[in-house]
């Protein structure tokens, strides 16, 4: 189970650097206004914005990751819940807020991830 973890923590820390990327750098690009359903002229205004979500969710990778590098196995355990439960509000807020499928595309994969994380470490 241990490694259904890890491999579950990386896939989501992997799928929120994809998210930086699509909203930092790639925002008005047709690629993502078909991923959050905007159109051309609302991408431009609200390049900004997108920028800022995007570092938010480079933050969470970050977090993620250093989870899976750090050498003190009981502090990871706790890095690891921490952050995938971030990950978990933050889309149940977006997908109460914004778009429904956000649940099912960030959140169904932390939620996977935090179960999996709970049982290796029972």
């Amino acid at each position: 189970m241990m490694i259904l973890g890890t491999i579950l923590v990386a896939l989501v820390a992997v799928e929120h650097v994809y998210i930086l990327v699509l909203e930092m750098f790639l925002w008005t690009t047709p690629r993502a206004q078909k991923s959050f359903g905007t159109t051309g002229q609302f991408a431009q205004e609200s390049k900004s914005l997108a920028a800022n979500q995007g570092l938010y969710n480079g933050f969470l990778a970050a977090g993620l990751f250093w989870s899976l590098f750090h050498p003190n196995g009981t502090f990871a355990f706790q890095l690891q819940l921490f952050f995938l439960i971030c990950v978990l509000v933050a889309a149940a807020y977006g997908g109460m807020t914004a778009k429904k499928s956000i649940l099912l595309v960030q959140g169904l994969p932390a939620l996977l991830a935090i179960a999996a994380v709970i049982l290796a470490n029972l």
